[in-house]
């Protein structure tokens, strides 16, 4: 893949690997394991700027930032520009110089509420969205997808709308909201969005490996890619398609979340997290498959690092 850096309203990333915001999955601890792997620029979990407004402490929490990150974007999602505003110049988000507005969630709870992917259908909306968190003085990109619908797809146009507003990059995931992840990435809608606009463009949408990423370069023009579920899988993957061997220490990198999360967390959810985390992680590995269960039943963090001992005791190899 094409390595490069990207300025984002006056912020520079070391590279065009960038990791999406994923809900439950992309916290403070989970964002350094992917630095230390190389990612570009990460981004926080999906974060409510209603939530920020009411003081909510699990949405404030879900804001934490670790030591040893690099600039991480926030994201956030709503319907008020006001609001979303707000959230933008308030102290929850003074660590983090880029907001990233989310225009392209399509679970229906959000949607029904006139937010994420909805906001497609509302490019007067979305415009004001835009213009109005840009005031805040921060970096703003955009992450929407190609359209709401199959048959409505919008990519260049809301690629316009969100430069003209003021966005300094936008992400365009290939897909439409009713295709949710499946299927191929529509590659000539994201490069209509490219070839319509100046600012930089990270695709997202199927890249899971060096050949994923260089086809979607080759295929849309875009600046950089981002990865979602492929990183969840297996954050090696920045690693890996910035050149380095796909062996990884696996177990100190689960430790090493564990150690992390715990102060802040505490047992219970670092538990609850780890568990699933591990699972993706240890996915491939010979005999593993009959640690599944174990794994999900653990009851503490000591029972869960007894079961990493016995998973990697005898060394086994990636299948």
């Amino acid at each position: 893949m094409t390595i490069k850096s990207i300025e984002t309203g006056g912020v520079r990333t070391p590279n065009n690997l960038f990791c999406a915001p994923l809900a439950g999955y992309t916290d403070f601890a989970f964002r350094k394991l992917c630095y230390s792997f190389g990612a570009g620029l990460c981004f926080t979990e999906m974060v409510s700027a209603k939530g920020l407004l009411y003081k909510n402490e699990a949405t404030r929490a879900l804001l934490h930032k670790g030591d040893g990150e690099g600039q991480t974007a926030a994201q956030i999602f709503g319907r008020d520009p006001a609001i979303l505003r707000a959230a933008c110049e308030s102290e929850d988000l003074a660590a983090y110089p880029v907001v990233d507005l989310n225009m392209g969630c399509p679970v229906p709870k959000v949607v029904k509420n006139g937010e994420g992917s909805a906001l497609l259908n509302e490019p007067r909306l979305a415009e004001k969205i835009i213009s109005e968190c840009k005031k805040s003085g921060k970096a703003i990109t955009v992450k929407f997808r190609i359209g709401f619908s199959q048959e409505k797809k919008v990519a260049a146009e809301f690629a316009k709308l969100c430069e003209g507003a003021g966005a300094d990059l936008i992400t365009v995931h290939g897909r439409t909201r009713e295709k949710y992840y499946a299927g191929e990435p529509d590659y000539a809608q994201i490069a209509a969005a490219k070839r319509a606009v100046a600012i930089p463009v990270i695709a997202n949408g199927g890249v899971f490996s060096g050949a994923d990423a260089q086809k979607m370069l080759d295929e849309t023009g875009a600046d950089g890619v981002m990865l979602a579920r492929a990183a969840m899988y297996n954050p090696h993957v920045f690693a890996e398609i910035l050149g380095a061997p796909p062996e990884w220490d696996k177990k100190a990198a689960i430790e090493g979340q564990i150690e992390d999360m715990l102060p802040f967390y505490g047992e219970k959810f670092t538990l609850v997290q780890m568990r699933k985390m591990t699972a993706f992680y240890v996915r491939g590995m010979r005999g593993c498959a009959a640690y599944r269960s174990r794994l999900f039943s653990a009851e503490s963090i000591a029972e869960l690092r007894t079961l990493l001992d016995e998973i990697f005791s005898e060394g086994r190899a990636q299948e």
